[in-house]
């Protein structure tokens, strides 16, 4: 699959910029709105655009702890972009310096970032979209999942996520199992390397397949990157004695249960890969530039989607729904 073009920000008038507001439960609205400018230590972005996470999804749907409007540009935290202004006591970064920003009101055409929340991207990635949150946080994933070359490992989600870790763990020289319930993920997965794909249908019958692809003794390596109860239900299921469970998967619905008796009995390590000091989010990043680099990574066929800014309804719709054949949406301002 060939990369999706992606348009170049278009400069606006000097003092205003668009950005999109969360007004109601799956509602959004384009408002022009100040500028910001950057205090002591932060630097101002020109945003070429923002990927869209499905961790979104939730409180765009308006819960009952959600509160409306948001802030312009809010929920948007996947951005990139040209850094156009700079705050005092900002060392290292100038105007014109393209970075990814770890950034929190990134769906507008301007954002404002802490200087230690940026990471530059070298000239060779001029062009291309890098979304540097959810790269890094494939990188620490794969970090704290302790993967070896030689090992069997399953990962229990094919969507953005679960491709790029396929990818890195195949690349490391692991053997991966892929599993999804859509046919166009794990055709996906192939193509990022997966030496076995699995329909995600019956768990009892997964459960089997891969008893049957390991001879009975499962997976010493398993990510679950869904976020929904079945799947981590699974992901224990297919975790060897002694083997390393990595919750990948942002549960954010709602309480989970965990079968304490198996985990217990086959001696898991359980590693929750959700890392929230912003020291490891910028590790991960440029952890992530390193590996696109010297390619080890390709995320560039995954964004399947990209959306205008005054249509992120349609893109939250479609991170929700995942009509065949998407993977991951983009917004352009």
């Amino acid at each position: 699959m060939d990369a999706l073009p992606f348009p170049q920000a278009v400069p606006l008038p000097a003092a205003s910029m668009r950005a999109a507001v969360v007004v109601g439960p799956c509602r959004t609205r384009l408002h022009r709105v100040g500028r910001p400018e950057p205090g002591p230590g932060q630097v101002r972005i020109r945003l070429e655009g923002c990927g869209v996470c499905a961790s979104n999804v939730v409180p765009w749907e308006g819960p009952p702890w959600m509160r409306f409007p948001t802030d312009p540009g809010g929920l948007g935290h996947e951005g990139w972009g040209v850094i156009d202004a700079v705050g005092p006591e900002v060392s290292g970064l100038s105007p014109g310096d393209r970075v990814a920003s770890l950034s929190q009101r990134s769906y507008a055409e301007y954002d404002i970032a802490e200087a230690d929340a940026v990471v530059g991207l070298p000239p060779a990635l001029d062009g291309r979209p890098f979304p540097g949150e959810p790269l890094g946080c494939a990188m620490n994933i794969f970090r704290r999942a302790g993967i070896e070359a030689g090992q069997t490992v399953a990962i229990v989600g094919i969507g953005f996520l679960g491709a790029l870790l396929t990818q890195l763990a195949a690349g490391a020289g692991a053997r991966v199992i892929a599993i999804s319930r859509r046919a166009f993920s794990l055709e996906v997965a192939r193509r990022m390397g997966a030496a076995e794909t699995l329909a995600l249908d019956d768990p009892a019958a997964v459960i089997e397949a891969v008893r049957g692809l390991t001879a009975g003794d499962l997976c010493p390596r398993v990510i679950e990157a869904v976020g929904k109860q079945g799947p981590l239900d699974l992901a224990g299921e297919l975790t060897a004695v002694r083997g390393r469970l990595t919750i990948a998967g942002y549960h954010q619905d709602g309480p989970r249960q965990v079968n304490l008796q198996l985990w217990n009995w086959r001696g898991l390590d359980v590693v929750n890969a959700h890392e929230r000091d912003p020291r490891r989010y910028a590790e991960g990043v440029r952890a992530a530039i390193d590996a696109v680099m010297a390619g080890r990574l390709d995320p560039d066929p995954l964004y399947t989607h990209v959306f205008p800014l005054d249509q992120l309804d349609q893109a939250l719709a479609a991170t929700r729904d995942r009509p065949d054949g998407f993977l991951k949406a983009l917004v352009a301002p």
